[in-house]
């Protein structure tokens, strides 16, 4: 697991084509940006509850969620 510490408008760049920014801090919380091509799903964790079981059986625990 890599981790990264952010400010408003820095950016992380996962490959060529997504890049997610932060775009604001507020207490606990953290609004982020993803671009990425409309091919790519995106979903919070729980949204996706198959996915979430799946991740959870591997590692042994919850998945954070980003949003």
């Amino acid at each position: 697991m890599l981790v990264l510490t952010r400010k408003v408008g820095e950016r992380i760049v996962i490959s060529e084509d997504v890049v997610v920014t932060v775009t604001k801090i507020r207490g606990q919380r953290i609004c982020l940006s993803v671009e990425a091509p409309r091919t790519i799903p995106i979903r919070r964790a729980e949204l996706a509850p198959s996915q979430q079981t799946a991740d959870q059986a591997t590692s042994g625990g919850p998945v954070p969620s980003l949003v």
